[in-house]
C-alpha cells in the first residue's frame, strides 16, 4: 500500500513503510482494546483480520503468482 503512495524510490519507501507498520500496529492495539471490552484482543489477531482482505485481493489479482516464480 505504501508503494502506491510513494512510488518505487527506496529513499521514501523504506521510512514510510516503517511509519505505516508502526501506525498499523498501534491502531490494531487500540482496536483490540476497544472492541472486546472489558478484555482485549491480541494485536496479532486484529492485524490478521485487517490484513486478510488485502492478501485475498492480491491472490485474486494474481500478483503473488508472478513473484513466486
Amino acid at each position: 500500500m505504501v508503494r502506491a503512495f510513494t512510488g518505487p524510490d527506496a529513499r521514501w519507501l523504506v521510512p514510510c513503510s516503517g511509519l505505516a507498520g508502526a501506525t498499523l500496529t498501534i491502531g490494531a492495539d487500540v482496536i483490540g482494546r476497544v472492541v472486546a471490552r472489558p478484555g482485549e484482543l491480541e494485536v496479532g489477531v486484529v492485524t490478521a483480520i485487517l490484513g486478510a482482505p488485502f492478501l485475498i485481493a492480491l491472490v485474486k489479482r494474481g500478483k503473488l503468482k508472478e513473484h513466486a516464480r
